[in-house]
Parts: structure tokens; sequence; C-alpha cells
């Protein structure tokens, strides 16, 4: 009598290609791929190109169109963040046939819901723990927080509620915080110089924040190559910014806490403290936050606003290209202005 315990092997559920076909629009897009079935419903909204790209294959099978250079390059993880929307595969022997090559790696990397984890971040489990008790290389965690997964709503950093809600940010809490801070800074201008001179500084204030946005996106954040091979490193490196890159899509970490914006509010006001009178210092600190609000702003609306015009259709794809084909480049979120400068230009 054996004493192992047999293992079921789930069969997958058969489509034909007329029910896919029946789901051909925004609230139920399925779509074919090497043979099988994903329902990409929810990443309609997130997809970088816009929902209605999706919709226009909507029910029918893009295994031709994915592998198509000339219609768009697809990452390696667009192809993984497909493997939670599985459905199943289509009741097509010969495609099923075709399809089995292809599906075998991505088959023997994917969990129960879908996640790759290759040794990785579980995101359903306290994360930070998980970074700082690692043993990951610097290459292997580098490779792999910056191949993007989706979760729904937000991934735990900390196992102890009351540090976990401190670390969700909503987006409105950045207007709410800091406009009154700006307000106050521009009417202690207003004591000191003309209304013009004040719009002026503002405007060159902001004009700096551009400059500080891609400074920092770069070199302080994206600061991988130069990056210790210690966990402690790493895990540094994860909360101030590999965990956008991993959940790009978490909309309560979009933002930058209150908490760190102060911290980074104080050094810039003790940099221009240094360099220019100290009257000037109110004036391009406001201007200086009011580029900041409006970037974060921005940021967010990227990853979950519906762009009603072509500039923001242009940055909404150029910044989701940098999460989701490049992080390497294209480190302007709400301008290419310094990616042109510095040849930092993601084409």
């Amino acid at each position: 009598m054996s004493t192992g315990a047999a293992v079921a092997v789930a069969t997958p559920r058969l489509y034909t290609r007329a029910e896919v076909e029946s789901h051909s629009n925004a609230s139920s897009c399925w779509i074919i791929l090497s043979g099988k079935v994903y329902d990409i419903t929810p990443f309609l909204f997130d997809h970088p190109g816009g929902e209605e790209i999706l919709i226009q294959f909507g029910g029918q099978d893009v295994t031709e169109v994915m592998r198509d250079e000339a219609e768009h390059v697809h990452s390696e993880s667009a192809y993984e963040m497909l493997a939670q929307y599985y459905l199943g595969d289509v009741a097509d022997a010969v495609v099923a046939l075709a399809a089995e090559a292809d599906a075998a790696a991505a088959d023997a990397d994917a969990d129960a819901d879908g996640i790759r984890r290759r040794d990785f971040i579980d995101p359903t489990k306290p994360m930070l723990a998980q970074v700082w008790y690692s043993s990951w290389s610097k290459a292997h965690y580098l490779e792999q927080v910056h191949i993007p997964r989706h979760v729904h709503g937000s991934a735990p950093i900390f196992s102890y509620p009351q540090l976990e809600f401190l670390s969700l940010t909503p987006w409105y809490v950045v207007p709410v915080f800091w406009l009154p801070v700006i307000a106050m800074n521009i009417l202690w201008s207003l004591e000191s110089f003309a209304p013009w001179a004040v719009a002026t500084m503002l405007a060159l204030g902001i004009v700096h924040w551009t400059f500080l946005e891609y400074f920092l996106h770069r070199f302080v954040f994206h600061v991988d190559h130069y990056l210790p091979d210690k966990t402690w490193a790493l895990t540094l490196h994860f909360l101030l910014h590999g965990i956008h890159h991993f959940l790009p899509m978490d909309g309560m970490r979009l933002v930058m806490p209150p908490a760190l914006g102060t911290a980074l509010t104080l050094a810039v006001y003790r940099t221009y403290m240094l360099v220019v009178p100290p009257a000037f210092g109110p004036p391009l600190l406001a201007g200086s936050l009011l580029g900041y609000v409006g970037y974060d702003m921005i940021h967010y609306y990227l990853h979950h606003g519906r762009p009603m015009t072509q500039h923001i259709r242009t940055m909404k794809t150029y910044h989701l290209d940098h999460h989701y084909k490049n992080a390497d480049l294209g480190f302007g979120i709400t301008s290419k202005l310094w990616d042109v400068v510095f040849r930092t230009l993601l084409l």
C-alpha cells in the first residue's frame, strides 16, 4: 500500500473560439495567446498604450500581434502579467499542441495565482521582512524587482497593522497637506516683493522642481548600478522606489508620504538659503512645492487616469514604458525635457 498521497492535476477548462469572440468589449474583454484564454478586463484601464488598443483585439487571437515588432514590442513582464488572467485553453487540438511548448516555461515559474516567484517576494505576505531576511544577490534582486507584478488592492509591507496603515498614502493627501504650506510661503513672500516678482520666483521654483524630479528619479531612486551588494542597501532601495517598480499600479503607494516629502522639502529649503538671500527662499520654495504637487498628481494620473489630451496620453505611454520596457531610461514624468538634455530619452 502506498503511503504517498496522490496529487490531482487540474484539467484546464476549454473554450470555443465563438465563446471567446463574444467577450470583445470593455465590460468583458478576453483574448487568446498561444492557445490559452485570458480575461484581461481588469487590466484594460492600466494598459500603457490605452484601453482602446486592447478592446480593438478583444475576443481575438493576439499571438501574432504580440510577436509582431512592427505592431509593438512587448517586454517579458507583459507575458508574465498575463498569467494571473488565465481562464483556460482553446478547444482546438491543433492550437493546443502549438501552445504547449510556448506555455511550458511560463507555467513552470507561475504560482497558483499566476504571479511568478523565482525565489523572490511574495506580494501576498509582508514584504519588508522578506527583503531584509533574504539572501538574494544584488543582480537577482534588481532583475526581479523590475519585473512588474499586479495584485488586487495594496500588497502589505509590514506585519503590524499600525505601521501598515502609516505606509499607505491616498493621492489626495498630497494637495491637502502641501497647498496650505505653499499658500503660507506665498503670503510671506508678498510682504517682501511685488506680486510680479513673486510670480517670477514661483515660475523659477517650478522649473527648478522639474530638474529635481529628474535628478531624484535618476540618481537617487535609480542608483541601481552603484547600489552596494548588501541586504540593508537592497531593503532601502525597495522602500524608496523598488516597491513602485515591483507593484507599479498600487494606488496607495504612488505618491510621496508627507514624512518623506517634508525631509526633502527641508533639504531643498536649506539649499536655497545657502545660495540666495533669505527673502528669496519662501517664493522659490513655494514654486518648487507647486511643481512637486503637480508632479505627484500627474504621476498618479499617468498610472490611473484616462488622459484626455494628446500630451498626457503620450506621457502616460512614455512613463509606463519606463516601468514595463526599460527602467534605465525615461526618467522624466511630467515632461521629457531633461531626458532630452541628458540623453536618457526612451524611444
